[in-house]
């Protein structure tokens, strides 16, 4: 016999699409979901989850291209984004039929940010999709929209997976499914984990800051976090040496850098600042409130605006998610 699971379902632009196959999985696996809680991404696959409509979206979701994207995309010139959003928004309108969140099968919870008032603004009435719309507002590339008085933005924001709305009700596991994993190639983002101490999450950044400052020359030998750093170029693990060759106007020293990548995009470069934000969000408000399980997507599993690799993303989170369930026994 299933469990009674309460499902969260996190902020990561066009990964969320890994979100549809945890869904499916899931209910495959003969649990029922009794609650859901989303931000972004993982708010609109969670609305139209709860409002019984997510074969009808899986469907249209598949099959856009790359072109139909790019049609969907309403480019916007002021209002604080660079995308309206509002065709996006107005066919998922469409599928919801006008859902009230008070009048869905499972109860559901949006988590958005008033940019106003400096904290998390949680959906639980009203339409369905006023609550995604407001939820996916993804800061300076989807436009703000003011609700109630409240200026709003993704949720990701402050909440990238929002397990404490499910809280109220009673579940028997809670399944949370964050796309701020780690990356696949490169430098690696370490992926959110459940079982660690909010103390070894401290140290962690202390590292992470420490490391930081040893490759600008800030951090001194025995810092916090120093025992694991890694060191390149005269910086790192010289501080003797460059403080005098830094002294003196007899041997200047050049900037030991490299410039960033040409092919490097403006955009790539937010995506991957908001990644690396929410991951390190995401990390803390784990260490006091962990799912039972967790499924893990790889940030770099596609680029936030990849909409059209749907198909693509269903696969990668069903497979994560059987691995997850498998590992928990459930």
């Amino acid at each position: 016999m299933g469990s009674r699971v309460a499902l969260v379902l996190g902020a990561g632009g066009a990964r969320g699409y890994a979100h549809i196959g945890a869904v499916q999985v899931v209910l495959e696996r003969g649990h029922e979901i009794v609650t859901i809680a989303g931000t972004s991404m993982g708010a609109l696959v969670g609305g139209v989850t709860a409002a019984g409509r997510l074969e009808e979206y899986t469907e249209w979701a598949t099959s856009l291209t790359q072109y139909d994207v790019w049609r969907l995309l309403d480019m916007n010139l002021g209002g604080g984004g660079a995308i309206r959003a509002e065709r996006v928004i107005g066919k998922v309108s469409d599928i919801l039929g006008g859902a009230l969140i008070e009048e869905c099968a499972v109860p559901f919870t949006a988590v958005a940010t008033d940019l106003n008032n400096r904290r998390e603004v949680w959906f639980q009435r009203g339409p369905v999709a006023t609550a995604i719309r407001a939820s996916v507002a993804i800061p300076s590339v989807v436009t703000p929209v003011v609700v109630g008085g409240r200026l709003l933005v993704d949720g990701g924001l402050m909440n990238p997976v929002p397990i404490e709305p499910t809280t109220a009700v009673t579940s028997d596991l809670t399944i949370a499914v964050s796309l701020q994993a780690g990356h696949t190639r490169g430098v690696d983002i370490e992926p959110a984990s459940p079982v660690r101490s909010a103390s070894a999450i401290s140290e962690s950044v202390r590292s992470l800051t420490s490391r930081v400052g040893a490759l600008i020359g800030h951090a001194t030998p025995d810092g916090p976090g120093r025992e694991g750093a890694e060191t390149t170029g005269p910086v790192a693990g010289e501080r003797d040496s460059v403080v005098e060759a830094t002294s003196s106007p007899e041997r200047p020293v050049a900037p030991d850098y490299l410039p960033a990548p040409k092919d490097l995009s403006t955009s790539e470069v937010f995506n991957r600042s908001f990644d690396t934000m929410a991951a390190l969000i995401t990390r803390y408000r784990m260490a006091s409130n962990p799912p039972d399980v967790l499924v893990s997507v790889p940030s770099d599993a596609c680029r936030t605006m990849d909409f059209h690799r749907a198909a693509e993303m269903i696969a990668l989170g069903r497979e994560l998610t059987e691995r997850a369930l498998d590992a928990a026994g459930a």
